[in-house]
């Protein structure tokens, strides 16, 4: 008689891990790959990638995918290379050419005033080769069969952009920006308003706000370890709430916040979102403060309300 197959997804692990995504895969191929080396019963990623881009991919297991949505409105920094002179259909080097320009003699001066005129809010158009959808079509699906449809205008912040190497036919710079901003377009509008046209050759996330680069690991590098090995990798959920201020609640008030109900005399607090932890350190979920004395429940991560404050 044969043996039962193991399951391939068996652990209830939690916590996040900062996959450095290769080129030429997608974002979802990413996950499923680092969720099968953690043989976990949950997983989720915070941010797509295209599959030409590289970078920051954070995987959330478990718990942790309960932060996927704060991820993905965190801000990101990416290194950029654009091809000047060409236009592709997709806006990236996976796309074919459907425009030519002459690249005008562009000094770094001029360069770092174009891309300096980028800086704040601002309204982007998608493009159409996105994920976004239209009448429960997306975007690209549209795109790859020939349609264009008119696509609303979405605000997005850049923050930074820095350029770093230019030349003849070349420019490459870092852009940190808010959530939403696509990077091929705005590659698209930066060559615009320097005198041509342009796509992406080489774009590589570097940071998904509050994570740093050297936390990255690629997938050959995680598939090299122990599973023990690869545990200790995840970092906590509560690590991508860092920019939300902390409150802690002792035995009485936890098992309330568990039961549904609002905790009063919080008068301290200010207006907002809270990280709430046990009296003994444990990461409980995200509260809502109303600013004046009221807390309630946003988004818990304990299932047992008597489970922060066991031995």
């Amino acid at each position: 008689m044969n043996e039962p197959r193991p399951k391939r997804f068996d652990r209830a692990v939690d916590g996040i891990l900062l996959l450095d995504k290769p080129q030429g895969m997608s974002s979802n191929a990413a996950l499923q790959s680092a969720r099968a080396l953690f043989r976990a019963l949950k997983a989720g990623h915070a941010g797509s990638l295209d599959p030409l881009a590289t970078g920051m991919l954070p995987i959330c297991l478990g718990q942790a995918t309960k932060v996927c949505g704060y991820l993905l409105n965190s801000s990101k920094t990416y290194r950029v290379i654009a091809c000047l002179g060409s236009k592709t259909d997709s806006g990236d080097a996976d796309g074919v050419v459907i425009e030519q320009q002459p690249v005008p003699a562009l000094t770094q001066l001029h360069i770092e005033q174009v891309l300096n005129s980028f800086l704040g809010a601002q309204l982007q158009v998608p493009p159409m080769y996105s994920a976004l959808k239209h009448e429960g079509r997306r975007l690209y699906e549209l795109a790859r069969s020939g349609e264009t449809i008119e696509r609303e205008p979405r605000h997005i912040v850049i923050e930074s952009l820095q350029l770093i190497a230019h030349s003849d036919m070349q420019l490459e710079f870092e852009v940190r920006c808010s959530k939403g901003t696509y990077v091929r377009s705005l590659v698209e509008d930066i060559a615009v308003r320097l005198g041509t046209v342009a796509h992406v050759t080489l774009l590589r996330r570097l940071q998904v706000d509050p994570f740093e680069a050297a936390r990255m690991i690629t997938l050959e590098a995680l598939a090299a370890l122990s599973l023990e090995q690869r545990d200790a990798l995840l970092q906590p959920a509560d690590a991508a709430l860092l920019q939300m201020p902390q409150v802690h609640l002792d035995a009485d008030q936890e098992t309330a916040l568990f039961h549904g109900k609002v905790l009063t005399g919080f008068s301290t607090l200010s207006e907002g979102f809270w990280r709430a932890y046990s009296a003994k350190q444990q990461f409980l979920g995200v509260v809502r403060s109303d600013g004046q004395g009221q807390v309630r429940a946003e988004r818990l991560f304990v299932t047992d309300p008597q489970a922060a404050n066991r031995t």
